[in-house]
Formats: C-alpha cells, structure tokens, sequence
C-alpha cells in the first residue's frame, strides 16, 4: 500500500470514491465526498478536482450507456450538435481550471461546494421551474449557448452538473424523464471526457490514486447502490445535502 500512500489515506479514499459511487447511480453528490478526500489527503486543490473526476468518469459512461435506447437531444439542438458543444464546453472548462492556481481554487471551493449542494438540494424544485418557464420552441442560438455554459461548468467543476443539465432540458421544454437523464448521462461522459484529456495533458492527474478510486467508485455504482436504492428517497436526499454542507464548513474553516 506504499504505493499510494499511508494505509489510513488509502482507506479514506477507497471507501469515499465507493460511496461516491454508489450515490453517484442513485441520485448524484459523488464529488462531495472525492474532493474533500483527495483535498485532506495532501493532494493539491486543482489536482484533487481533476483526479476525482477521473476516478468517477466510468460511471458516467455507464450510466449514458444504460440509457441508450432512451436517449434523445433537447428541443432546439440535433444529438451531433449536443455532442460538439459538450466537448467544447467540456474542453473550455478544464482549460480554466489548468490555469487556476491551486491558492485561487483553495478559495473558490467552498463556494463551488455550497452552490453545488444548493442545486442538489433544490434541485426537484429547480427542475419543476424550469419546466414551467418554457413556451413554445427554443431557439437554436439559446439552446447551445445554455448546452455550452452547462458543458464548461462541468469541465471546471462537476458538483452539481446533473441537477443543471436537467434544469437546462426542463428549460429548452424536454419532457421525457428517460429521455432526459438518458442526455444528462452522455453529457456528462462527453464533456468529462475530453475534460480528462485536458488534465493529463496539463499533468494534473494524480493517476495512480484515479485509478485506485476508479475501480473503488465502479465498485460502488453497482454493489453499493443496490443497499442505497432501499434507502428512503428524502433520506437519501437530505444525507446527501448533509454531507455536502458539511464539507463546505470544513473547507471554509481550512481557509
């Protein structure tokens, strides 16, 4: 276990990216718990974002390919111009973060966790809004500038990107549920993607612990989820909005 690391930090992550995939398959909060551990563990802030997101890529894969008969692009966008702008935007967003210093990003965490759990925790009422706001068509214009601005989110910082993809479909007036998680998912595989290829060209990947999470959170998404899923939903939830507000105190306090 010298390899990654003193053996009390190789649990730690071990047992957070499992959680985070386990939560991540039922109903998404996985970053709350990678970052943090990544981030306690010694690894640099800008690092930590980029090797949890590494670690958790898979099972968005997964998720995009179980949805695959379902799948459909939001009204004002064909599926390949939904493809482009999720690179783009995914791209764009990782570029940010590979020229945020690791002292401006130690600052901004806390922030981007609040919002993240904000959207997390409202997000059934946030997806209802945007349901209601849509009349008639979307324009093409409108439609992939929201597909890009939730696309560089993403690349930037993935709390909270599938509550903001589905508030976006709700927008551009997507009614299907399957229809919507089903982008949600292929969203956020495209745009973590190419995000992860921008980080190991940028060489922020601390990829000997990507790969110890990755499977730990594969690990996760199937065996854990199959205990989570008979969790009460609003226990589930409000754990979930817990423990993201949770490390948003710690990670305010570390400043």
């Amino acid at each position: 276990m010298d390899f990654f690391g003193p053996i009390e930090h190789v649990v730690l992550l071990l047992v957070a990216a499992f959680v985070a995939g386990a939560l991540n398959a039922v109903a998404g909060g996985g970053s709350f718990l990678t970052l943090p551990a990544l981030v306690f563990t010694g690894v640099p802030p800008v690092v930590a974002n980029a090797t949890g997101t590494v670690a958790l890529l898979p099972g968005y894969a997964a998720g995009a390919w179980g949805f695959r008969e379902d799948m459909q692009a939001p009204p004002g966008l064909t599926m390949r111009q939904s493809v482009v702008l999720s690179l783009l935007g995914g791209a764009a967003g990782a570029g940010l973060l590979l020229v945020t210093s690791n002292e401006m990003f130690q600052k901004i965490v806390p922030w981007l966790l609040l919002a993240a759990t904000a959207l997390f925790a409202f997000g059934p009422q946030i997806r209802a809004w945007a349901a209601g706001q849509q009349h008639g068509a979307p324009s093409t214009t409108k439609a992939a500038i929201g597909m890009l601005a939730v696309a560089l989110y993403g690349g930037y910082f993935n709390g909270g990107l599938g509550i903001l993809c589905l508030a976006l479909f709700g927008l551009l007036g997507q009614t299907q549920l399957n229809a919507m998680n089903g982008m949600k998912n292929l969203v956020s595989a495209l745009l973590t993607a190419i995000a992860v290829g921008v980080y190991a060209a940028g060489g922020i990947v601390e990829w000997k612990l990507a790969f110890l999470m990755m499977v730990a959170a594969t690990a996760g998404g199937y065996g854990g989820a199959r205990v989570a899923r008979k969790l009460p939903a609003p226990v589930l939830r409000w754990g979930i909005v817990a423990t993201g507000l949770i490390m948003t105190v710690l990670f305010f306090l570390k400043q």
